[in-house]
């Protein structure tokens, strides 16, 4: 074997090398996105078994306002399909309205003494407010993961094989402009 065959193979076996590393590296990042999901999915899941609960809790309570309680129940059917379809927009979009709804029946339980001192609500409302918490910092976990894969995807030489082997973009879990704004409390008291 000559010398310059030998620097052709050895070349051509560094490259190979280095490119299995880069689609293994590609496909870590896509399985991290996929169970940064799966996680929120979880979360999600049990938050969504629990509204029922609360919606019942407060229906016991006759003159609970049902526009608050039918806006929880319309966003929670939502989002649970968008959380099926795996359509992180829709979800996006959903979780808004969900939370905002919430935030309502939580500010509304303020002018029921009765219902904020029901041991059962009281439970719920630290159940719920306890996912929202987990969600949210799954949520972090999954964007910081869809980022690192993003950047990866877009990097060179780490372009070149996702094209080769089709790695796509994943859509970031975002919030609404309204979720960003301060909450006007006087409002939510009127």
């Amino acid at each position: 074997m000559t010398p310059g065959s030998m620097i052709f193979w050895g070349v051509l076996i560094v490259v190979l090398i280095y490119s299995v590393m880069l689609y293994n590296g590609l496909v870590q990042l896509k399985h991290n996105v996929a169970k940064a999901w799966a996680n929120i999915d979880v979360a999600l899941k049990q938050r969504h078994d629990e509204l029922p609960k609360l919606v019942e809790v407060c229906k016991q309570y006759k003159q609970f306002e049902q526009s608050t309680l039918q806006a929880v129940i319309e966003a929670r059917s939502r989002v649970q399909t968008a959380r099926e379809q795996h359509d992180v927009p829709a979800l996006s979009r959903a979780e808004g309205a969900l939370r905002a709804g919430l935030g309502q029946i939580f500010a509304v339980a303020e002018a029921y003494p009765e219902l904020k001192s029901n041991e059962h609500f009281m439970q719920l409302q630290q159940r719920i407010s306890g996912l929202e918490s987990l969600i949210a910092d799954r949520r972090e976990l999954y964007n910081e993961s869809v980022n690192l894969s993003n950047v990866r995807v877009d990097s060179v030489p780490d372009t070149i094989i996702a094209r080769l082997f089709n790695f796509k973009h994943q859509p970031l879990l975002e919030f609404a402009d309204s979720e960003k704004q301060d909450v006007d409390l006087r409002q939510l008291f009127n």
